[in-house]
């Protein structure tokens, strides 16, 4: 993931930010190259897409699902189970000073190669920019495993 915005060692300067993503963890909710509305400081809950610093290479911005609180921490995970697991079935809880700001929407380009047909582009404006959601029903299907 790669961050576009104003962030200082601290913290960022401002509410909101831009941040693109690498990697298919969160597919189908965000795919390869989506550009994230993220707003930094917002209040978190279960279930909320949230943009945060890997815990064990804290140069690196990933987004992940934050599942529920553990250890004074999230536990968080990445939407696509068969993707390689690079959340916390690998690192453990996130301490929170490590969880950044939490996604509140995705625009997501015209994929190369496509036609430019009037039916591809409308369908395309449509689509193209969209709220992420929260998924509240995340942590009660952890605990159901």
């Amino acid at each position: 993931m790669t961050e576009q915005g104003g962030e200082r060692e601290r913290g960022p300067r401002v509410p909101f930010g831009i941040a693109e993503v690498t990697g298919p963890s969160m597919v189908p909710t965000l795919h390869h190259g989506d550009q994230l509305l993220v707003h930094y400081g917002a209040p978190l809950r279960a279930g909320d897409v949230a943009v945060l610093r890997h815990p064990l290479q804290q140069d690196l911005l990933i987004v992940k699902r934050l599942v529920e609180r553990r250890d004074g921490g999230w536990w968080v995970l990445g939407d696509n189970r068969a993707a390689e697991a690079v959340d916390s079935r690998a690192f453990g809880p996130v301490p929170e000073d490590l969880v950044l700001g939490r996604v509140r929407a995705r625009y997501r380009g015209i994929r190369p190669g496509r036609q430019r047909s009037v039916g591809v582009v409308l369908s395309w404006l449509v689509s193209a920019v969209r709220p992420v959601l929260a998924d509240r029903s995340v942590s009660r299907r952890l605990r159901a495993r």
